[in-house]
């Protein structure tokens, strides 16, 4: 059943390092980022297997030009590691821009019948809290009031380092959603890097649309 749920999806995989986290950065916390590639490139292995084509990376980059983050379409596994060589941070953490790309881009597919039967999956690397917070969930919240059944879209967060803060604002996101923002379905799912095992990672495909 699990492999059920996680065959034809989308996947995105949206990437939100910063250089001032870098500057700001407690002990080996470029080490986690470290971590997190080989991660998300085992990830990449994983969503691979069930969505063949590739899947699609919003990477923070201060190369762009349209904004703050890179878009890069049907990504292989064996390119990941070169999309994070090529961009560097920007200064700011920007998850908002991405994140509603991303889930515009699905529902445009949706409304034209190209989205893929069982939905999407949506992946967030974060190093640190959003400014614009309450737009990150006012966007998740409009999100979910859209979707026809509650394994139709997940949204998982990842949180890369130790920023208390930050790991308060998912912790909310993963728990409050419905209760006290209101939201139809509970999308989102939330875990800290070090608790996400290679061997696990297609459990954690299969939490993010299952609670």
């Amino acid at each position: 059943m699990s492999d059920a749920l996680l065959e034809n999806r989308d996947y995105t995989v949206i990437i939100a390092k910063t250089k001032n986290r870098m500057n700001m950065a407690p002990p080996h916390f470029e080490q986690r980022w470290t971590e997190a590639r080989a991660a998300i490139v085992a990830l990449a292995q994983a969503c691979n297997q069930f969505d063949p084509d590739g899947i699609t990376v919003y990477m923070s980059s201060q190369l762009s030009t349209s904004g703050s983050f890179q878009q890069y379409k049907h990504v292989l596994p064996d390119q990941v590691k070169t999309i994070f060589e090529e961009n560097y941070p920007p200064d700011e953490l920007n998850l908002l821009e991405p994140l509603q790309l991303a889930l515009a881009d699905y529902f445009t597919r949706k409304a034209a019948n190209q989205a893929k039967p069982n939905g999407s999956i949506i992946i967030v690397l974060v190093d640190g809290e959003p400014p614009n917070r309450l737009e990150v969930v006012k966007t998740i919240v409009q999100a979910a009031n859209r979707i026809d059944r509650d394994e139709e879209l997940g949204i998982g967060f990842v949180q890369v380092g130790d920023d208390l803060i930050a790991r308060g604002f998912l912790n909310a996101l993963d728990q409050d959603l419905r209760a006290q923002a209101g939201a139809k379905f509970d999308i989102v799912h939330t875990r800290v890097l070090e608790s996400i095992e290679p061997e696990c990672l297609t459990n954690f495909l299969t939490d993010i649309i299952r609670f």
